[in-house]
């Protein structure tokens, strides 16, 4: 089979519905691993692959029509991927972060200069948003002129809002909870610093990465691309159980932040007056993190 139409998952035990199905390709085209003008794969193969009569795929690549994500849909041969797939996302509804920080960070890195402040409970969903752009610029497909990369996460010497025990008195699991969250913080932003930096001298990249602490738990998560758009979250709390080995359940009240259902505010808005709330969403959401980072924010240790 030609590389270019063949799947790139493996065939799935059960049935998935159309819905499913479009999140699926949707994800990968997010993520790059379907690149824009990059034929898809037929719908016989897909029906294959997701276990699917031909009238769920066609469902399925009828939304992503519509949301302008692929075009060629009703011809006989392969759809396609939109050239410009995601010009409008932030006309579109809000995506989990897993899914739609792909193309954004995508799209920034597309420019010749690369700009992106984050504030965030862990740097887990900007790791992996990152990390396939990096391995396009591995792949000599991209090559920015300059990465420039602010991030703001909560300091290890406050006590932590979230993730916090469901019972107040069982203060050992608190701390638990507490060491578990900073290894991740530091093990995802040690890979995310050790990464980039290393463009500089692979790639003779200009590179610039800081993090800095903030003294508290931050309910949402902000992410700032090239000074031209901001995708927003809420930090939505749930309730979590862990078993610990050789001990009882932890339970705990927590966020996945890697579903987090992501707004966009930026270009591609449709109409003047969106576009205008957008661009002043956008400002002030810069000045608002601009004015963290310079004031009551301290210096971050990633250990």
């Amino acid at each position: 089979m030609d590389p270019e139409h063949a799947s790139v998952r493996e065939p799935r035990a059960s049935r998935a519905s159309h819905r499913e199905i479009a999140d699926e390709l949707r994800s990968r085209i997010g993520s790059g691993a379907l690149r824009p003008g990059q034929r898809m794969p037929t719908q016989a193969e897909l029906a294959e692959e997701f276990g699917v009569e031909r009238g769920a795929v066609r469902q399925a690549l009828d939304i992503l029509h519509a949301e302008r994500l692929l075009t060629g849909v009703s011809k006989g041969s392969p759809a396609r991927v939109a050239e410009d797939a995601w010009p409008g996302w932030s006309a579109a509804p809000p995506q989990p972060t897993v899914v739609g920080l792909g193309p954004r960070v995508a799209a920034a890195f597309a420019a010749p200069q690369v700009r992106i402040d984050a504030l965030c409970l862990t740097s887990v969903s900007l790791t992996l948003a990152v990390g396939e752009q990096l391995r396009l610029i591995h792949a000599g497909e991209l090559k920015p002129a300059k990465i420039d990369v602010r991030v703001l996460l909560p300091s290890r010497r406050i006590e932590l809002a979230f993730p916090t025990p469901v019972d107040p008195a069982n203060t050992g699991d608190g701390g638990l909870l507490h060491k578990r969250w900073l290894a991740v913080r530091n093990a995802q932003g040690l890979v995310l610093r050790q990464n980039l930096l290393a463009l500089r001298t692979t790639h003779g990249i200009e590179v610039r990465l800081a993090f800095r602490a903030l003294p508290f738990t931050p309910p949402v998560k902000l992410y700032l691309l090239n000074e031209a758009e901001a995708l927003f979250a809420y930090y939505t709390l749930g309730r979590h159980e862990q078993r610990e080995f050789g001990g009882e359940p932890l339970q705990s009240y927590d966020a996945d932040g890697t579903r987090s259902m992501l707004f966009a505010f930026g270009p591609g808005a449709g109409t003047r007056d969106a576009g205008a709330r957008d661009a002043a969403f956008v400002a002030e959401s810069r000045r608002w993190f601009d004015a963290l980072w310079e004031t009551i924010s301290s210096d971050l240790e990633l250990t």
